[in-house]
């Protein structure tokens, strides 16, 4: 079983469409951790301000929000390669503002704020219109491996971004910013070198309800609606990663590098699952095991609220990101072997909703508790709910628990 998945992720890597798919989405998702640190150090550094930090995700969230029900009607109309060409040429554009203004000494939270609306703005239209991509770029059948490759180039990405950016912001805050500036270029070039396998042709017509066509998709179909659900409660309520600048400096007492080596560690914890799902696929009792990596993943964060040791939050964070990792590939599965084609914009943009975008509206729910509580309290919460959530969808979601095989 071995020698085969090994053989299938080489198939993948010598596909040109998925390679440049990976190298883009790669490099895109490589930008926001650089971003997520660098923006997270210097509003602390500028505010002291828990709520402050909570506010970077709000701010990410509202054209998020506003956006991606449209993001996803585009990405089903339009070319979805050119959808996240701009997307991309856009968040460049920003972060270059952000190198341009921290280098000149002229930036302040005002700034800042604008410019991560703009990428909140920039992702909501890529996301949908990457996800929908992934089926049209990988050979049939290996849906699921691609899926647990592309997401592995996400963490590595992850592990990458935030370490680098926690050391190059030492070099001055202006220096992650232009990094992040190029590579967004680069990804950009490289989403417009993809060639689909099956190109779909672009829709002639348009309504107002083909807009939210994807929430009354995701309605219908219960498995969809409690994996997308459950990742977004469990996101919302465990995501602790806003309250990393306050456990580096004020717990744990460490500096911007081990922010980084904190904000890389789900990533590390991730990318080893990654591994483990493309050598071997989850072939039975898939939705069972979704919902025991979400409980582990809210088991986790509680161990990190707790801890007053680095190793030992290093540990819990690998954990988390290991948990989140097969919650994740058993949903994009899920979500995109279930939808038709036609469909995939509208639907990731429900996806990207109710998921990706709780990370930052879990930031804000972090920060604003911890501005209330103290960290520790948000945190360890905050996991608490995520298990609690957990074992609730059990119970209410039953087609979900059910699922046996991806197929």
């Amino acid at each position: 079983m071995s020698s085969v998945s090994s053989a299938s992720a080489r198939t993948l890597f010598r596909h040109h469409p998925f390679l440049f798919y990976f190298a883009a989405r790669g490099l895109s998702k490589f930008c926001f951790q650089v971003g997520a640190v660098a923006v997270g150090w210097q509003v602390y550094a500028l505010t002291n301000s828990a709520a402050d930090l909570g506010l970077v995700g709000l701010v990410q969230f509202i054209p998020t929000a506003i956006l991606v029900f449209a993001a996803g009607h585009v990405a089903d109309r339009y070319d979805r390669r050119r959808v996240a060409q701009f997307s991309q040429l856009a968040a460049a554009l920003a972060a270059a503002f952000l190198a341009w203004g921290s280098f000149a000494g002229w930036i302040a939270v005002p700034e800042i704020f604008a410019a991560v609306a703009v990428f909140g703005a920039a992702i909501a239209f890529e996301s949908p219109a990457a996800a929908a991509i992934l089926p049209g770029v990988v050979p049939e059948g290996m849906l699921q491996r691609a899926a647990a490759l592309s997401t592995g180039a996400f963490q590595i990405a992850s592990i990458g971004g935030p370490a680098l950016g926690g050391l190059i912001y030492a070099l001055g805050p202006g220096v992650p910013y232009a990094l992040m500036a190029a590579l967004w270029f680069a990804a950009a070039l490289l989403s417009g070198a993809i060639k689909l396998d099956r190109p779909i042709a672009a829709k002639k017509q348009s309504v107002l309800s083909d807009l939210f066509a994807g929430v009354g998709f995701v309605r219908r179909n219960p498995a969809i609606l409690g994996s997308i659900s459950l990742d977004l409660f469990a996101v919302l309520l465990g995501g602790a990663t806003a309250l990393l600048p306050i456990y580096a400096r004020d717990i744990l007492h460490t500096g911007p590098w081990g922010l980084g080596v904190l904000r890389g560690a789900p990533a590390v914890g991730a990318l080893l699952m990654a591994a483990v799902l493309t050598r071997c696929p989850i072939n039975r009792r898939v939705g069972m095991r979704m919902f025991q990596a979400v409980i582990v993943f809210g088991v986790a964060t509680v161990v990190f609220a707790f801890s007053h040791s680095i190793w030992l939050s290093i540990l819990a964070l690998a954990v988390v990101g290991a948990a989140d990792m097969v919650s994740m590939v058993i949903r994009i599965a899920l979500v995109q072997l279930r939808t038709p084609d036609e469909m995939r914009g509208r639907v990731g943009a429900v996806n990207y909703l109710f998921v990706n975008a709780s990370y930052q509206l879990g930031e804000f729910e972090s920060g604003i508790a911890a501005w209330l509580l103290g960290a520790v309290p948000a945190a360890a919460l905050g996991g608490i709910g995520t298990i609690v959530v957990a074992l609730l969808w059990m119970k209410l979601f039953p087609s979900l628990r059910n699922v046996e095989r991806l197929e």
